[in-house]
């Protein structure tokens, strides 16, 4: 029972001790802020502009191994570029943020389609109430 226990104490203080080499938490900054389709933002908006960015690449060699495909999609770097893209094209805008952000992709035997769409908005300002 006690070395149970002392093993358990030890257990714990060491998995403090350790960080995780792969970041779960993805935090990719960008020129503008970012809402996905279920996210609102929490002030007041004007919509500016329907984006969107399209494409395709081809399937990279492990998505597809004697000729038959064994992965789809397109790959979290991939998406960043693209949500990089939208961003950019909001940004020269004038927008404040994207909106309903949604990416939809397609697979064939060949490549990766995709496409990401979003609304650059404009944020209002917010009215100012006189001091008495």
């Amino acid at each position: 029972m006690n070395r149970l226990y002392v093993f358990l104490v030890l257990l714990v203080a060491l998995t403090g001790c350790f960080q995780p080499i792969a970041y779960l938490n993805h935090k990719t900054h960008y020129p503008v802020d970012v809402f996905y389709d279920n996210q609102r933002p929490d002030r007041p908006f004007a919509p500016m502009q329907d984006l969107e960015v399209k494409g395709e690449v081809p399937l990279t060699d492990r998505q597809s191994k004697n000729q038959r495909m064994v992965g789809r999609g397109n790959d979290m770097q991939q998406k960043d570029l693209m949500l990089a893209r939208l961003t950019m094209q909001a940004k020269k805008l004038g927008a404040d943020a994207l909106v309903a952000v949604k990416y939809t992709y397609y697979t064939s035997t060949t490549d990766n389609g995709y496409l990401m769409t979003g609304v650059a908005v404009k944020y209002k300002k917010e009215a100012e109430t006189p001091v008495n």
